[in-house]
């Protein structure tokens, strides 16, 4: 009897001691399914201006938004579980769920900070000519769906990519990826193309009612 009491008392602190799964913190503001696809029907379709003269130096960003926290390091704390930071708001220790790809990192230094429509993407769709102040404002957004923490590798992955040439892995994700792609396109008044419209449009199909 106490060997099985013993037993059940380790098994139970055993259980307790797994961490709960986690799930993705949503950025904010990402549009309900129906203002979506009202957004989505008023960007204006048009070709992608070239690279030229692009740099990602004309985007300043990690700029400090609060104390010692930049941008990345003030986008760690708000997407990740039980972060802790240092004097210097770096991330020591925490939890990140990469809604992108649905891995769990304990690093900080695993985690990227993704633009969601990426600086590339954005000079080519109508960035190039805003003014430096703006672009900042951009490449550094924590008031709508613009920044998110993933795995590093699938950001790289990523790219500049739009979603007619690349989607999260987690195919569930791909309603909420559309959303946050369509919003910040939305906010920023950036043109798509007829296939990134055709993408998106398959995309947000997939989101419930």
């Amino acid at each position: 009897m106490k060997s099985t009491f013993f037993a059940v008392s380790a098994l139970v602190a055993l259980v307790s001691s797994v961490p709960a799964p986690l799930t993705a913190r949503a950025p904010p503001n990402i549009p309900s399914t129906s203002e979506a696809k009202t957004q989505l029907a008023g960007l204006r379709v048009a070709a992608q201006g070239p690279q030229t003269g692009y740099s990602r130096d004309l985007f300043p960003h990690w700029i400090t938004q609060s104390g010692a926290c930049n941008t990345r390091e003030t986008v760690l704390r708000r997407d990740g579980t039980s972060v802790v930071t240092d004097s210097a708001c770096a991330a020591t220790s925490g939890r990140w769920y990469s809604p992108f790809d649905g891995a769990v990192w304990y690093a900080a230094s695993d985690v990227d900070i993704d633009h969601m429509v990426p600086l590339s993407n954005a000079w080519k769709s109508g960035a190039a000519s805003w003014t430096t102040s703006r672009r900042q404002a951009f490449a550094n957004d924590l008031s709508n769906p613009q920044l998110i923490a993933v795995t590093d590798n699938v950001n790289q992955e990523k790219s500049d990519q739009g979603p007619e040439a690349w989607k999260p892995p987690v195919t569930s994700y791909h309603c909420t990826y559309a959303k946050m792609w369509i919003k910040v396109k939305s906010v920023y008044y950036l043109t798509i193309t007829s296939a990134e419209k055709s993408a998106l449009t398959s995309m947000v199909n997939t989101c419930g009612a």
